[in-house]
Order: structure tokens, then C-alpha cells, then sequence
């Protein structure tokens, strides 16, 4: 495991072949996820380990990739925790109780033993996996604080965020007490899926690029850092990715990553022009591209392992998650694409 190529590529050292894994490989896009899932709610899936396993093992499976990655939500660490939130179909992760003022987060639940218990199932699902799995690794998953967060403010999807940045800027005492719960509920999370066996970590801020980098700096990045401050002591690359976050990568890169995701809007290479040398990357395929043709996918994946060839490490991914309806033998060709151009490397 140790000696996997993908994880080489994270701590900066090459392999004479691409390795690949997609955000949101496990899950909507395959039917045998959705025949296992019948009639389980999103959530109740997230906290039974052996679904949880089977899931997270059906794309390496089925598409080849060089790594798993856990199967989650970044809103069951706050269900776990206590929280009522339930994912509605076409709509997203709700919350039962949006969390707005002080008195919101007075009633947050104290992270004690407690929710270290309730973490076991995850701590099973991850074990069970890592022996699935066997020499393929596992990446652990968690949402990032500003994310979890303003989702628990808006008390669900929002276009634009309006409500939590309100909140930063109006009460930031009281934001930086959420946040900081998020940080620290995130990351154990995280570091519960490391000392069950994974072997690499991935935080996620799906909203980040709704800020400024200087709110980012003043009201998000230490609170991030805190997260991923779970596993640093641990011996396991921590990838940060943040979507429509280019003007954010040196901030993101500063609370305690080792690796950068970056999304399909900026060029590799131009996010290398950015970030310090010999920093590893992650990505960056546009996912339209999958209902492109065959053809206009292969130029895409060439492109991208053009513009990270100069990069210390460079493990291939997709700029987003995998979309609900792309054709998982799309994926699947796509993968054996890459793993066939070990010659174009840099």
C-alpha cells in the first residue's frame, strides 16, 4: 500500500504511469449503486459499513482507478453528531434547525466521547473497505468548515450564500464558534477514517469560491487549518480542493495541505505558476467532457497531463465530481486511456 503509485504522486514522487480517481466515482452514476441503495435513504446508507464498503469498492472495481474514496456526505459527521438533517432528493442536504445566533450554537452538542462513539460505524466501513481494497488505496473523505458550515446556516443549498456571509460579517464572534465546532467535528472525522486505515485525506469546500480571498483569510483559513491539524501528525498526504477557488489556492494551500486540488476552471499549468515548487497537484478534466466525443475526451485528458507534467506529483482527476448521468463506461474507457499514456509524462 505504502508503495502505491497514486501515493507517490502525492508526496511528490512520479510514476512512469498516470494514476486516476474521480470525485463522486462512488455512487449515482453506477445502477449497481443505485440497486444496492433501494430503498435506503442517502444518509442511512452513509452509517451501515457494509454498504458503505461496497459502495466505495464499486468503481475500483468496475473503472480500474488507482484509489477508493470513502463513501460519505459532508453532512454526516453533524448527523452523527446529533444534528437533524436529512438529504432531500432534488433538492440536497436540509437542516432541521437552520443555525443563525448565539443561541443556535450554545445548543450545539458538545463533541465528547459521545460522538466518538457514534464514529465507529465509519471506523468499520473504513476497515472493512482497506480489506476490500487491498493494495488500491483509500482516500478518507470530510467537508470543510466553511461549506458543512454554510449549509447549517442557510439550512440547506444556497446560490449565493447571503446568510453566512451576513453572519461572518455581522456576528463573527458567532461564526467563528461554528466554524470552529465544524473544524473540530470534520476533523475527527477525518482522523477516525486515518487510523482505521486510510491512507490519504481529501477536504472538500464545495462553496469556498462564493469568498473574497480576504474573508477567506480572515474568517475561514484557520478554521480549515484546524481541520486538517487532525491528521498531521499522521503519515498521510492531505489534498485540499476547493470548486471555482483559483484566486484561493495559496490560502488553501497555507491551512496545511500537501497536495492541491484544483477544478477544471484554471489550467494546470497556470495553477503551478501559483503554487510553491515541488508541490504535488490534483485534476483537473472539465466532467463535460463526458458527454463529449470520445475523441474530444482523449485531447482533454492529454491536454491535462501536459499542464501538470511540470508538477512534482500529479495525480489525475476530474475538476468536479462525476455527474449523476454520465455513462460509466465513458469512465471507465477514460481511465484506461490514461493508464496507457505513461509515455506523454514529464
Amino acid at each position: 500500500m505504502a508503495d502505491a503509485s497514486l501515493l507517490g504522486e502525492l508526496r511528490g514522487v512520479r510514476a512512469a504511469t498516470p494514476s486516476v480517481w474521480f470525485m463522486r466515482q462512488a455512487g449515482r452514476s453506477l445502477p449497481e449503486y443505485r440497486a444496492l441503495r433501494e430503498g435506503t435513504t442517502m444518509l442511512d446508507s452513509c452509517e451501515r459499513p457494509e454498504m458503505v464498503s461496497e459502495i466505495t469498492v464499486q468503481p475500483v472495481r468496475r473503472h480500474k482507478v488507482d484509489a477508493g474514496i470513502f463513501f460519505s456526505d459532508i453532512v454526516v459527521p453533524a448527523r452523527l453528531a446529533g444534528l437533524g438533517v436529512e438529504i432531500k432528493p432534488g433538492v440536497g442536504p436540509v437542516f432541521d434547525h437552520p443555525i443563525r445566533t448565539e443561541a443556535d450554537v450554545d445548543a450545539l452538542p458538545p463533541l465528547d466521547d459521545v460522538y466518538d462513539a457514534a464514529l465507529e460505524p465509519i471506523r468499520e466501513a473504513v476497515r472493512l473497505t482497506v480489506a476490500e481494497l487491498g493494495t488500491t488505496p483509500l482516500i478518507g473523505f470530510a467537508g470543510a468548515p466553511f461549506t458543512v458550515a454554510s449549509y447549517m446556516v442557510e439550512g440547506g443549498p444556497s446560490r449565493d450564500h447571503l446568510r453566512t456571509r451576513a453572519l461572518m460579517r455581522s456576528q463573527p464572534e458567532v461564526w467563528a464558534r461554528l466554524a470552529g465546532w465544524v473544524a473540530e467535528l470534520s476533523g475527527r472525522f477525518l482522523r477516525a477514517q486515518v487510523l482505521a486505515g486510510a491512507s490519504a485525506v481529501q477536504l472538500f469546500d464545495s462553496w469556498v469560491g462564493a469568498l473574497s480571498e480576504d474573508m477567506y483569510r480572515t474568517s475561514v483559513q484557520s478554521h480549515s487549518a484546524a481541520t486538517l491539524a487532525h491528521v498531521s501528525d499522521l503519515p498521510v498526504p492531505r489534498i485540499h480542493f476547493g470548486v471555482g477557488a483559483a484566486h484561493l489556492l495559496t490560502p488553501m494551500l497555507e491551512a496545511g495541505a500537501t497536495a492541491m486540488g484544483v477544478d477544471h476552471r484554471l489550467r494546470l499549468d497556470q495553477a503551478l505558476d501559483v503554487l510553491p515548487a515541488g508541490l504535488p497537484v490534483q485534476g483537473n478534466i472539465d466532467p463535460a467532457t463526458l458527454f463529449t466525443s470520445e475523441e474530444v475526451r482523449f485531447a482533454e485528458a492529454r491536454s491535462v497531463l501536459t499542464a501538470g507534467s511540470r508538477a512534482a506529483g500529479h495525480v489525475v482527476n476530474l475538476g468536479h465530481g462525476v455527474p449523476p448521468d454520465a455513462d460509466p463506461q465513458v469512465l471507465t474507457d477514460l481511465v484506461s486511456y490514461l493508464h496507457e499514456q505513461g509515455a506523454q509524462r514529464a
